[in-house]
């Protein structure tokens, strides 16, 4: 199926529902339709054919969605661009991509252009006058040949440890997650989804766009997520399913008790996932709204793998089971050995949610995949005897101190569950005598103050030897993405800009 079937039901047969609210406004979804197949035909017109690339450095917005339905109506590939990407990041991207097509909002053009003025083969496209641009174009829906091999969109991966590499997400890929995600979440066309997610990650695009299309319900979309407005939007909307990140959580914390009881009354699901949701936080949310997060686990690479189960037990600190259709299987990072029930093990993934490749990368996408074909996530994992998997960080953050295995995420964990720490990041560093050592780069909570003397006896009493971080930095706050995942390579730089800070 492509998406454009996928997508039908909602866009014609439901053309006269109001399927988004956006900054005050109302959209049909048959207006919505219309719109992007103007713009379809307008891309086909320009001379794009099949497989070209378009990119788009759009904000939460509607020129952002008809840009998206646009270029997988026409037979295109989608190249979302983070917004928060500056000039050389963006460069890359241009570069490695190759798109014909970037889309922009006025706000961003004339940053823009000087990249673009670079590479004459791209052209920058305003979409901010969407109506003009495309006049005259015929209201129709395009008919290229679309199966579910066919490239939908390149997303390029967070970069967290190298250059990003685009993974190549087909309409089978989208199709077969969104549909995967309605009947694990029981989600249908009376749900009210309020989004606060980037629609240029793929947990804005593909759990969250694609579930509204897929199914038809209301959306209300949000620019950003802003704490100070976001329990008013809330209340206001009143939405059945709300898709979140841990610092969302964190933030919605904050709210007073009969706010989030009146949300709590109306909302059915919060999902969380893009980053490890601390066991504190689900405990702390469940008492205050009266929900249990449920936590999943996906990949650029491979969109969602597991969750925690909507009917039965969300398990804190779990990632839940295999989502129907996708196969896992834990092996031992150095030998490929698969290991058993309660062993460490990488995980590897097979199934219809699973990219194709990395773009012009051959070498990537070999080094990526088994002989039999499972992907090699990179993450690190245990299985317990009744299915659920605990994700206990990436492959390369593994520390052997001494011969033994120190798993970042369980370090973590404990840090996070002692008085006055809201954040912690754990990673190694070399060590003459051990091989490496772990070292904690913590954030105080609120007013509280640490110090590396009592929060190191702490991990003395409740941690083995081993895992005891050697050194504790203390920061303001950890570097993260725009989807709030810890951006560890940027630890040492961050304490060491602090500390300059602290010496001016």
């Amino acid at each position: 199926m492509s998406l454009c079937n996928l997508f039908k039901p909602s866009l014609r047969d439901r053309a006269k529902a109001v399927g988004l609210e956006l900054d005050g406004a109302d959209y049909e979804f048959g207006e919505i339709d219309r719109r992007s197949n103007r713009l379809a035909n307008f891309l086909l017109e320009e001379g794009l054919e099949s497989g070209d690339r378009v990119a788009a450095y759009l904000k939460n917005s509607l020129e952002m969605i008809v840009a998206y339905l646009a270029t997988v109506k026409a037979g295109l590939i989608f190249t979302p661009v983070n917004v928060l990407y500056r000039s050389p990041e963006i460069e890359h991207i241009l570069s490695d991509a190759a798109p014909r097509v970037l889309f922009a909002q006025s706000e961003s053009i004339e940053a823009l252009n000087s990249l673009v003025a670079r590479r004459p083969d791209v052209r920058l496209v305003n979409l901010e006058d969407l109506d003009a641009l495309t006049e005259g174009q015929s209201e129709g829906p395009p008919h290229p040949v679309l199966t579910r091999d066919t490239a939908a969109a390149l997303v390029y991966t967070s970069g967290t440890t190298g250059r990003p590499k685009g993974a190549m997400l087909t309409h089978g890929n989208f199709t077969a997650n969104a549909l995967n995600l309605a009947d694990a979440w029981r989600m249908t066309s009376e749900d009210r989804l309020l989004l606060a997610l980037p629609l240029f990650h793929v947990h804005g695009l593909g759990n969250g766009l694609h579930t509204w299309l897929a199914l038809g319900f209301r959306m209300r979309l949000l620019e950003r997520f802003r704490k100070e407005t976001v329990f008013d939007e809330l209340i206001d909307f009143r939405p059945t399913v709300f898709f979140g990140v841990p610092t969302m959580y964190e933030r919605l914390l904050e709210a007073p008790r009969d706010k989030a009881r009146r949300i709590g009354e109306r909302m059915r699901l919060f999902v969380s996932g893009s980053a490890p949701l601390p066991a504190a936080t689900l405990e702390k949310f469940r008492d205050l709204y009266g929900h249990v997060i449920l936590e999943r686990y996906g990949m650029s690479e491979t969109l969602m793998n597991t969750s925690n189960p909507y009917d039965g037990e969300r398990r804190p600190g779990s990632v839940g089971l295999p989502l129907p259709g996708v196969s896992i299987r834990l092996a031992d990072p150095s030998t490929g050995v698969e290991v058993g029930e309660g062993e460490t093990g990488e995980l590897l993934l097979r199934g219809p949610n699973v990219f194709s490749g990395y773009w012009r990368r051959p070498d990537a996408t070999k080094e990526a995949f088994t002989t039999d074909g499972y992907f090699r996530s990179g993450d690190l994992g245990v299985r317990s005897p009744d299915g659920y998997y605990t994700l206990q960080g990436r492959g390369k953050e593994l520390i052997i101190c001494g011969g033994f295995n120190v798993y970042p995420r369980e370090v973590e964990e404990f840090l996070l569950a002692q008085p006055g720490v809201a954040e912690a990041a754990v990673l190694g560093e070399p060590d003459r005598i051990k091989g490496e050592v772990a070292a904690a780069y913590v954030v105080p909570r609120g007013s509280h103050s640490l110090d590396a003397e009592h929060i190191g006896a702490a991990c003395r009493e409740g941690l083995a030897s081993f895992k005891v971080p050697r050194r504790f930095v203390f920061l303001e706050k950890l570097p993260r993405n725009a989807l709030g995942k810890v951006q560890k390579h940027l630890l040492k730089q961050v304490a060491a800009q602090q500390e300059t800070n602290l010496g001016e």
